[in-house]
């Protein structure tokens, strides 16, 4: 079928804003790999930390029977404490790091009156475990030995002599006094 070119202008009006958009989502890969040099340098993203760190030792702790200031004592305020649900609290962590997974712990803890009934809980670190994810990105620096040969000291000294420690750095007659050096700052 032939096509005028007026019909041409209108489909080419007609299919531009089709071709710019999947030309932008195909280009988004491309840009997103091109700010981060290939992948090799990253975006600086800040640790995100929220709600209540609760750990094993202090679950172990709470005992049945307690009341609520004793338990808030132990985990803090909760993060959760609806007027609908009187006898429940809810302690809410969520801690997320760039590179790493993100860790969510929810302690549950539910009272009969005023008094501890029972807690529920998500598998909990000790605190000496939660300190250590915490500095997981963190690798152990090797300590470098100092340690020279006689040949390296000998070799260091001939660069630079060791002055002895009697001898002052500067003759003391050659500094002026600061009061010769600057104007005074007020009229006299």
């Amino acid at each position: 079928m032939f096509t005028t070119p007026r019909r041409r202008v209108r489909r080419a009006v007609w299919f531009a804003p089709l071709l710019a958009l999947t030309g932008c989502a195909a280009l988004d890969g491309a840009t997103s790999r091109l700010s981060t040099l290939g992948g090799l340098v990253t975006p600086y993203r800040m640790d995100i930390l929220q709600g209540n760190v609760v750990v094993r030792e202090q679950v172990q702790a709470l005992q049945p029977g307690m009341t609520r200031e004793q338990v808030q004592a132990i985990l803090g305020t909760p993060l959760v404490a609806s007027v609908f649900h009187a006898n429940r609290w809810d302690y809410v962590f969520t801690f997320q790091r760039q590179g790493q997974a993100p860790q969510r712990r929810v302690v549950t803890v539910f009272f009969q009156g005023d008094r501890l009934e029972r807690v529920q809980a998500d598998e909990l670190p000790t605190e000496e475990e939660f300190v250590a994810s915490l500095d997981a990105r963190r690798k152990p620096a090797q300590t470098p030995t100092l340690e020279a040969t006689e040949e390296q000291l000998k070799a260091f000294e001939a660069k630079a002599p060791v002055r002895p420690a009697d001898t002052p750095a500067r003759d003391a007659a050659s500094i002026a006094p600061a009061a010769n050096r600057y104007p005074p700052l007020e009229p006299r």
